[in-house]
């Protein structure tokens, strides 16, 4: 009996080939190969929503090639990624490859390693349409929002603009945070902080409390309130009142979710969180982690999940490593388990290794740099959710001086329990956290210290702080916008949109963003609200539960946005909406004019607004600190005809060197690319050059002193037969050996070959 298993992912397929037998071939998928067209609606709005989907542009040969596979296959289980994504994908795939039902099986795999997958396999079930639906909803819902509301825009504002449901939520939440900050008005406030010296030559400090008769907190609001502490305390002695000691019990964090990933991610790791589901992906699907270490596996559970569960297993396996490596008094009298957040989908696990006993350390060498220290932070996160508390020792000292109360208090690690090996991190810096962290020296009751310095400081409230990419995930969590596949592509579509744009780590609205959220916000208030939104994922989670159906959810829907629509459409008129030019430090050094960021075919650049009196640009570059010059690459060689500097540009075709006088000096020079292979004449580097109508062929770096030149692919692997320089023939896939008399030819999958540059 021959079986085919279908997935999604290449190297998720070859990871499962290695685990079943020789009945079993896996191929994949490579994500999607049906979707709505891309040039029109594709839904038919009068019948029941139906959709009218088309096989993805560029994948015909791979579909001719799975039905290929299809047809010779007794069974097919359809193993796409287990959640509403991979349930869709499934059921595309069945409809375009013409699968009969009776032969298709659905299985899936939280964790790609051996036992999980054979598991799975000998536990198939049918596609369940209700998550099929949920997907189905949410892909409809955004492409009625993005193509019905998108001309809208492109009449107010500007031609090529594009709206979308979540993201314009998440835009608007960037917006009102910045509009928070224009509107905060910083208020004065004043400390006063005694600097001590306890008996034993150790030093600390003391913030003002308030009186000492009272005990009662009170803040201190002008110059005037802190010199009148300052006066009576002045070379005054502080009598230690009372010192109050305890124990304090700090518990580990509960194992990652998708939302915790990536604001830990970001926060430890600097990760965003684009970059942060990638190499999750990488771990998921396999990683050849050495044969001494298994082989190629899956290191981490599924990554896409808001639930805390951990399998019994797992929670075994930590057990025995804990005990094994940290002893009893590591591991807490009962087993730790989660409870999920209200709301949670609790289809797989919460996100963890997929084997607790294999340590980071042992398989750095097998990781790159960022698989390693992701696995590093979902490991140890894993581990230590399961390791007994912390115990910290707590002391409060108040101290009273002139009929002022002054107090510090801090805690020492009595036993470090899970902070042995991971503590979690927080977004903002909390300074009563600091001062809680500080070691105090031994002190007695009745003690009296001398004041080395009094100090009074003026501050000034703070606005609230902007979002980072781990506040924002956090709050689209709380707020239940969007679920965990999807909070990497929001962040994503709404920076590389225009809408927002990052500060180091900080996300900003831009001008743009500004003028498009109060748009639609005055027109279509559904669309960025935040519990309207909220309200849609309910909703979806609905469907997927059979509470209600698609029909009724696109209908609810579209009913008061086709009404909201019609009126924007009528009310606008020929009202134009002027966005504000975004502005850089850049000064023109043509004309003096504070440059502007302008989009160009290749990305954004600075112009100056004098323009067309002026025609001066300059490149930008986008770092984790905004929008910067960037700084031009100068070739060795000065230009030929007027002798300035040729800087490098880029065109429709490439890279290329161009006088640095331009438009007065219009001279331009071929970027030569190195292409990785030394020349068979004289052992210089071999560049890629293009000829006549663009076309490109290879040559030597050292021409014309070596005239070596090449229209075929050199390649770096030697000929097996002779010894001599393989090539890769133009337009074929065939590797051949050109040296007189060898005759050596290959097709292209037998020998590794270089990749052309386009």
């Amino acid at each position: 009996m021959t079986n085919l298993v279908i997935m999604e992912s290449p190297s998720k397929a070859t990871t499962v080939k290695g685990y079943l037998g020789s009945s079993y071939k896996v191929v994949a998928s490579k994500g999607h190969i049906r979707d709505l067209p891309k040039s029109t609606l594709g839904i038919d709005i009068d019948h029941d929503f139906e959709a009218h989907y088309i096989n993805i542009r560029g994948k015909g040969d791979l579909i001719r090639e799975l039905k290929k596979e299809v047809k010779n296959a007794d069974r097919i289980f359809l193993a796409t990624d287990p959640d509403r994504e991979g349930e869709a994908i499934a059921w595309h795939l069945m409809n375009a490859l013409d699968i009969p039902a009776a032969k298709a099986r659905r299985v899936t795999f939280n964790a790609v390693t051996k036992s999980v997958v054979k598991e799975g396999i000998k536990h198939p079930r049918d596609i369940d349409m209700d998550i099929v639906n949920a997907q189905q909803t949410r892909r409809l819902l955004d492409r009625i929002v993005g193509y019905k509301l998108s001309p809208f825009l492109w009449k107010t504002v500007k031609s090529g603009l594009s709206a979308g449901r979540v993201q314009s939520v998440a835009t608007r939440i960037i917006v009102d945070r910045e509009n928070e900050i224009r509107a905060f008005k910083p208020e004065e406030y004043w400390t006063v902080t005694a600097s001590l010296k306890a008996s034993d030559g150790k030093g600390f400090e003391a913030k003002f409390h308030g009186p000492a008769d009272t005990k009662e907190k009170r803040d201190l609001h002008s110059e005037e309130e802190a010199m009148e502490v300052f006066r009576d305390v002045d070379g005054k002695p502080f009598l230690v009142e009372s010192i109050k000691r305890g124990k304090r019990m700090k518990n580990p964090a509960p194992p990652f979710e998708t939302a915790t990933l990536q604001q830990e991610a970001s926060r430890k790791l600097n990760f965003q969180s684009q970059r942060t589901m990638r190499v999750a992906q990488e771990l998921y699907e396999g990683v050849n982690v050495g044969a001494e270490n298994g082989g190629v596996q899956g290191l981490i559970t599924y990554m896409r999940t808001d639930s805390l569960r951990i399998s019994d297993e797992a929670r075994d396996a930590a057990k025995t490593f804990i005990l094994g490596k940290y002893g009893e008094q590591y591991y807490p009298a009962e087993p730790r388990v989660y409870k999920s957040r209200s709301g949670a989908q609790d289809a797989h696990e919460a996100i963890r290794p997929s084997g607790a006993m294999l340590e980071p350390s042992v398989i750095r060498k097998q990781l790159t740099p960022d698989q390693y220290r992701l696995y590093k932070l979902i490991w140890d996160r894993f581990i230590a959710s399961q390791m007994e508390s912390a115990e910290l020792s707590t002391v409060q000292t108040d101290l009273t001086a002139g009929g002022w109360l002054f107090r510090t208090s801090g805690y020492t690690v009595k036993f470090p329990g899970y902070m042995a090996l991971y503590e979690e991190s927080t977004d903002e810096k909390n300074a009563q956290d600091d001062e809680k962290n500080t070691r105090l020296p031994s002190l007695e009751e009745g003690e009296l210290l001398q004041a080395e310095k009094v100090l009074p400081e003026q501050h000034f409230t703070e606005p609230p702080a902007r979002y980072t990419e781990a506040s924002l995930v956090k709050l689209l969590k709380e707020n239940g916008i969007g679920r965990p596949s999807t909070y990497a592509t929001i962040i994503t579509t709404i920076t590389t949109r225009g809408y927002v744009k990052r500060e180091g780590k900080s996300l900003l609205p831009t001008p743009l963003g500004e003028v498009t959220t109060e748009l639609i916000g005055e027109y279509f208030p559904d669309i960025v609200d935040s519990q309207f939104t909220a309200s849609m994922e309910d909703r979806l989670d609905g469907i997927e539960s059979g509470e209600t159906t698609m029909l009724d959810v696109l209908r609810t829907f579209y009913d008061g946005f086709a009404k909201e629509l019609d009126r924007a459409f009528k009310t606008v008129g020929d009202r134009e909406v002027e966005v504000p030019v975004e502005e850089t430090d850049i000064i023109c050094d043509k004309c003096g004019a504070r440059m502007v960021v302008k989009n160009g075919r290749y990305g954004k650049f600075a112009a100056c607004p004098n323009y067309p009196a002026c025609r001066n640009t300059r490149p930008l570059a986008q770092t984790t600190d905004g929008l910067v010059e960037k700084k031009p690459e100068i070739a060795e060689e000065k230009c030929e005809l007027c002798g300035a500097d040729m800087i490098l540009r880029t065109g429709r075709y490439g890279s290329f060197y161009a006088c640095s006088r331009y438009p007065e000096c219009k001279n331009t020079r071929q970027k030569n690319r190195p292409l990785g292979v030394k020349c068979p004449d004289c052992g210089a580097d071999l560049v890629i050059k293009y000829g006549k109508n663009r076309t490109m062929f290879y040559s030597c770096s050292r021409y014309p002193e070596c005239k070596f030149s090449s229209w075929d692919l050199p390649l770096a692997e030697k000929c097996p037969k002779c010894g001599g320089m393989l090539y890769r023939k133009k337009g074929k896939n065939q590797i051949v050996c050109k040296t007189e008399g060898c005759g050596y030819k290959a097709e292209a999958e037998d020998a590794p070959a270089q990749t052309e540059e386009n």
